[in-house]
């Protein structure tokens, strides 16, 4: 039995469709969504197991989306058909015991039982051990560049059985459809099926065991990378000499306006930052990372964005409890209180806008606790809602504590329940 055997095993195909399906997400080319999965692999999953025994299956094409990056641009995503998902999922699952004695233990991306907090803390460990300059690396559209020959010669190395080679290339070059146009894929690794993140790391291992082989110091996240060196000379020297490695025997290209020479405190990998304080090095959040999640608290605090009362607190409270879970390594005890200062007044300020009329107003201020008096004074504002947001009658009317028992979360508080110091 070979690799492809072990891949179509029934046991792995049904782990594979039960993970395609707790992932969910959009539909291919075909438009068939998870849920049409299980009816369509009963009818033809023996047709498609035989194809691929056979060499004979041949990939749906990618169906090409693009979502916006932080920085304006756009980043492009290719969906394979569920079906294709599910396959891929399979051949991921027999592949990564393969790799994972291999890779890099500095490679923290897409890996099981690693993750970005390993990262970030493995960071933490270089900076105080003195290597607090850094080569912030940035591959330029690496997942849209690999050289695809190249990461098939590096697969034959270890995967000897060569229809799954074959079959690898074919996903590689399936092709994408864009705006109901079919256009070849000879270059990159279609980023959004399973067998993508897979693919990055068995390329750039090559560049982990490089930088190993010369004694550096660095910290891999996907195609996310940092190089840590004690001096400033001893960094630029890393990179002008890693360059050649990466563009001329990986065959990918290094952005040279994004790589940059840096001292520690200056950079920002994984949405952190870090700072020197009197105990060693600290992790903050980045200053970019607070400006994106400003952004968002004000999308959940947009009243033309909102349906009922019951959806916008669930969508703030996960969306709460999901930033804070990320950057909880991060100091910012004094970032979330601020923050939720300003937050709750956008929220007594979405009341307010609900409300509308003076007849509205009034009534649910009365309601609230408010005298008549201090009910019509609000009511009567001629000042716009964010001013009156802030006055002392609607922060008594909307205490923290009522907020807090309607359903909102607050950063601090939930910061405080999971920091880990």
């Amino acid at each position: 039995m070979g690799t492809l055997e072990d891949i179509i095993n029934p046991l792995n195909l049904n782990a594979a469709y039960k993970k395609v399906r707790r992932n969910r997400g959009c539909g291919g080319v075909d438009r068939m969504t998870v849920d049409g999965l299980l009816p369509y692999l009963k009818l033809h999953g023996g047709e498609i197991v035989r194809d691929l025994l056979d060499g004979r299956y041949m990939p749906c094409p990618v169906r090409r989306v693009e979502i916006p990056k932080d920085n304006g641009k756009m980043r492009q995503l290719g969906i394979p058909t569920a079906v294709d998902r599910v396959i891929q999922q399979a051949i991921a699952q027999v592949l990564t015991p393969m790799y994972e004695p291999q890779f890099a233990d500095s490679s923290y991306g897409f890996r099981p039982k690693r993750g970005a907090h390993d990262a970030i803390r493995k960071c933490q460990e270089y900076l105080d051990a003195g290597y607090v300059w850094t080569v912030d690396m940035d591959l330029e559209k690496f997942f849209d560049t690999v050289n695809q020959s190249k990461l098939l010669e590096v697969l034959a190395r270890t995967v000897k059985d060569g229809r799954v080679v074959s079959l690898i290339s074919k996903y590689l070059r399936a092709g994408v459809v864009t705006c109901g146009r079919f256009e070849e894929t000879t270059v990159g690794v279609p980023q959004g099926g399973p067998l993508s993140p897979l693919c990055a790391n068995i390329i750039l291992n090559e560049l982990d065991h490089e930088l190993e082989r010369r004694g550096h110091r660095f910290v891999r996240y996907a195609d996310d990378m940092v190089i840590f060196c004690k001096s400033k000379a001893s960094a630029r020297q890393t990179l002008e000499h890693i360059i050649p490695f990466i563009e001329g025997k990986l065959f990918l290209k290094v952005n040279r306006e994004k790589t940059v020479v840096a001292y520690a405190g200056k950079i920002k990998f994984l949405g952190y930052g870090f700072y020197k304080g009197k105990k060693g090095f600290g992790m903050r959040v980045h200053a970019k990372s607070v400006a994106k999640m400003q952004a968002k608290v004000r999308e959940l605090t947009d009243r033309r964005r909102l349906r009922t009362k019951e959806e916008w607190t669930k969508a703030q409270r996960l969306f709460v409890q999901g930033w804070v879970n990320y950057f909880k390594l991060a100091d910012m005890a004094n970032l979330t209180e601020r923050t939720d200062e300003w937050m709750r007044r956008r929220i007594r300020m979405v009341f307010l806008k609900r409300w509308k009329r003076y007849s509205t107003k009034y009534r649910n201020l009365i309601t609230l606790g408010l005298s008549e008096d201090d009910a019509k004074k609000i009511a009567a504002s001629r000042k716009g809602v964010w001013h009156t947001a802030k006055c002392y009658e609607i922060s008594r009317a909307l205490p923290n504590d009522r907020l807090q028992r309607a359903g909102f979360e607050y950063f601090s508080t939930y910061y405080r329940s999971v920091h880990v110091a």
